[in-house]
């Protein structure tokens, strides 16, 4: 369950990334075009994600354990956004290939 509400983070993280204005940002996708184009729009979905990721966070866990993971969430996967998306390293690929590497180590062990 962390690795999905990880990637949601990531994802929000990611929508928020492409509505700045400073950023070096590329438009291969279709979505990635639209989040820069409606960019008021894209920041209160990621906001609403990243809202979202923390209240299944909370369920989870307990308030205080979430808030911790939640803050070491955004500050690690924001800062891989951050460093990774100028480099164009970030696809749909490399996400699948984590998230399925995830959840593999987070069901056997």
């Amino acid at each position: 369950m962390i690795s999905i509400i990880s990637l949601t983070v990531f994802l929000a993280f990611y929508v928020l990334y492409n509505t700045s204005k400073k950023a070096t940002l590329s438009s291969n996708f279709q979505i990635e075009r639209w989040i820069q184009h409606y960019s008021k729009a894209s920041r209160f979905i990621g906001i609403g994600i990243l809202a979202i990721a923390y209240s299944f966070l909370i369920a989870l866990k307990a308030i205080g354990s979430a808030t911790l993971i939640f803050i070491i969430l955004i500050m690690t996967i924001g800062s891989l956004v951050v460093i990774l998306a100028p480099l164009k390293i970030i696809n749909y690929k490399l996400i699948l290939g984590m998230l399925f590497l995830a959840i593999f180590f987070e069901i056997y062990s």
